[in-house]
This record gives C-alpha cells, structure tokens and sequence, in this order.
C-alpha cells in the first residue's frame, strides 16, 4: 500500500498552477514589449543565439523539480509488512441510483450529490467494518468490491455519474441481488444493505429480491431521495428533460415502493430530504447490527520512497543547468533545440 505520511505538504502542489500562470502573463508582456521595438521575426533574427525553446525547456524543468520537491516533502511510504489483525465490525454494501431521475434538484444540490454526502458522512463514522459499492440504473454492477479501505470507497464514490450506465431506468431487484453476492463468507457477522433512491421507473421483483437477502441473514434498508411532490430533471444544456410531447418530465420519489421493500428486507425505510436528520436514523439503524470477528490487512510496517524521488530530482536539476538559455559555442553541431 502507498502512503504518504505527511499529506498536508501536497497541499502546496497549488504552487505549480500558479508558477505557470506567471510564465504565461510574463511571456504575453514580453511579446508586447518587443512590438514597441519593431518587427518581432526582425527582432528574433537579429538575436540568433537567443533560443525560446530552451528556456521553454529550462522552465518546464524547474516546475517539475518544483513538483518532485514538494512530494519528497510529503515523504511517500510504501507498505512493506502485512499483519491479519481480527477486529469487531459488520459489512454494509450500499446500492446507489444513478439512473437521470438521480440529477433532479429538489434535494440540494441534487438527489446524486445528496446521496454521495450521505455515503462519505457514513463512510467516516466506519472503524473495523466493511464497505462494499454497487450502483445501478437500468443495469447494476459492482463499482467497489467489499473492504476496509475507506479512501478507496470515498474515491470511488467521487467518480461516480449518471452516465456510467447507458441503460436507464431503477432496477432495484438487480441491484439487491448483485449486492447480496458482494458479501465475504464470513459467519456471524451482521450485514445491511443500503438502497439508495428515488424509486422511479421501478421495474419490480424488487420485494421479492428484498425478502429472498433477508432469508439470507440481510438487512435490506432504503433510503428514499426526493420529494413525492416531483420535480425536473436538469439536462447538459442547462434546461430541463422534456418528453415527446414538449412538456417537462417531473420525478417524483416513489415512497410506497421504497416502503414496501424495505419491510420485505427486514430493514427500515428513511426519507432523505435537505435536513440531517436521514443521516442520524441511518447511524442508528447501522449501530444495532450485530458485530463480528473481520479479519482486515493491515500494513504495520513503510518503507520511505523519498530517495527515489529524490533522484529523479537531482537528474531534473542536472538537465536543467546543462540547457543554457543561449546557444553555446562549445556544443554549436548538437542541435536538440531550436
């Protein structure tokens, strides 16, 4: 596993975009500048031995030397001993909706957004359990097989859209049956299902997927996103989805459904609105699974990877000081810039 064990130094990496946006203010003033003495081609050949390539080269080098600097700073690690440690915790695999209906705004900032703020607050509040990502639309697939690494879920999560799945619709039953599968063997251990959405387009077989995880020891939980009231769906060019007929198509959550399958699971139905009081029902309901034995890997020991780092660096410095920003005289037959 890769670490880094001071972070917060990647934080000056902001430096590099900054850098950049120097140099390119200062060459457009120095363009400006050398019309007020004359033709620029005139200018430019007057001064042969002046070479805009090589200081382009030069600069390039000193902002990735810049950049590798600030990575050794962050002292990169990598994980070198592994230890089986047995600790108490559950599994949850959380199904989240992506399916257009997800995009709609009468949950701020949208139903998705909601939905993925809701996921890393309950991410956050993990210790010694497991997580597990799947999403779904007219299809479901697992986007993050069951772990303990957090970062990677919270990652994962954040690369998550709509347009990842083509085919559009909620098929929930699917999305059930493909979370069930996505537990580890393990026994005595609790495990919860999290449904995620608005419950439209509903494709049925849901109650019957719900009621099948249950009678495999499963809770199945939904968390309902939206207002029954309906609302528009925002499209990319900034209006809203329309039908064939021109009128604007309103998604509206379908609470009776999200009810009904959630009781088939053994579970409990929560709706989601602009309040934070979803999130506190959702930890409640979590904190009375019962808690098992889960083995997790866990590195004990890091290697320091600065001096590779380090390197590179030291190469970058060296390449930098033999380019002169003129031509030289004692290297006038190799020709490798302009």
């Amino acid at each position: 596993m890769f670490r880094f064990e001071d972070p917060a130094y990647l934080y000056l990496l902001i430096i590099v975009p900054i850098l950049i946006a120097i140099r390119m203010l200062g060459l457009k003033k120095r363009k400006q500048q050398l019309k007020k003495f004359g033709d620029v081609q005139l200018l430019q050949a007057l001064m042969p031995d002046v070479s805009k390539t090589r200081n382009e080269a030069k600069f390039w080098l000193t902002i990735v030397a810049v950049a590798l600097l600030i990575v050794m700073l962050a002292r990169p690690q990598m994980g070198t001993k592994i230890n089986q440690e047995q600790r108490q915790g559950i599994e949850v695999i959380l199904a989240l909706d992506i399916s257009n209906s997800m995009k709609a705004e009468d949950v701020v900032p949208s139903r998705l957004d909601k939905s993925k703020m809701l996921i890393e607050n309950l991410v956050d509040n993990f210790t010694n359990d497991k997580v597990g990502l799947v999403v779904f639309a007219g299809d479901a697939f697992v986007q993050l097989p069951i772990t303990s690494d957090y970062v990677s879920a919270k990652m994962f999560l954040q690369n998550i859209e709509p347009s990842l799945i083509a085919a559009q619709g909620t098929n929930l039953s699917d999305a059930i049956e493909l979370s069930s599968k996505s537990f580890t063997k393990q026994e005595n251990i609790g495990r919860a299902i999290i449904v995620i959405t608005d419950g439209e387009d509903h494709e049925g077989g849901a109650i019957e997927a719900a009621k099948k995880a249950k009678k495999e020891g499963m809770r199945v939980f939904v968390l309902g996103v939206g207002s029954p009231k309906g609302s528009p769906i925002p499209n990319v060019d900034g209006g809203y989805m329309k039908d064939r007929s021109g009128q604007e198509v309103m998604s509206a959550l379908n609470e009776s459904m999200c009810k009904q399958v959630a009781e088939a699971g053994g579970g409990a139905y929560i709706h989601v609105d602009n309040t934070n009081i979803a999130q506190k029902q959702l930890d409640n309901e979590i904190a009375k699974l019962q808690k098992g034995e889960i083995m997790n890997a866990v590195y004990s020991e890091y290697d320091e990877q600065f001096q590779a780092v380090g390197i590179l660096l030291i190469i970058v410095l060296v390449i930098e000081a033999l380019i002169f920003e003129t031509k030289s005289p004692l290297f006038k037959k190799i020709k490798l810039f302009k």
